[in-house]
């Protein structure tokens, strides 16, 4: 599982450097044609608008699965034993609820209600833009069962020992 896991991370950020690169040429193209050809190319505001969310969602699913995410430890750093795995088990398994209610079924309901919608300027489909949330939640959903049994790992070890 550590391994599908890190194999995972690597491919995320990969692709979420991929997805940079190209967001910062889009950029540049438009800088470019905007005040050096003062004839602006119309289509690359929008697809930086859509990599910008493909990058935040894959990103925040990079986050989690690498426990680089915002958290607050304060209480964390202050348990022991025990007391600190269950805490890590519980946020885990909140976050594993949001990714599966709120990013996996949300997701899909959104991704199917616009399936027919096209974005002004490039005229693809909006569920394009939307599938990412049900994408990252399927991602941040594996990560954290993984999580959640890392966690339960280290207390069975610790009780070993």
């Amino acid at each position: 599982m550590a391994a599908i896991k890190s194999g995972l991370n690597k491919i995320l950020s990969y692709v979420i450097s991929l997805l940079l690169i190209v967001m910062t040429s889009l950029v540049l193209v438009q800088v470019f044609t905007r005040y050096i050809l003062n004839n602006p190319s119309d289509f690359t505001e929008e697809l930086v608008i859509i990599i910008l969310v493909w990058t935040s969602f894959l990103g925040a699913a990079y986050a989690f699965g690498s426990r680089e995410h915002m958290s607050l430890i304060f209480l964390r750093q202050k348990l022991t034993g025990t007391k600190k795995v269950v805490l890590s088990v519980f946020i885990d398994g909140l976050v594993l609820l949001f990714a599966l209610y709120i990013l996996i079924l949300g997701g899909k309901d959104i991704t199917q209600e616009v399936i027919d919608t096209r974005t002004p300027l490039l005229q693809i489909s909006k569920s394009y833009i939307y599938v990412c949330t049900l994408v990252s939640g399927i991602i941040i959903s594996f990560f954290q069962v993984i999580n959640i049994i890392e966690d339960l790992k280290m207390t069975s070890e610790k009780g070993e020992k």
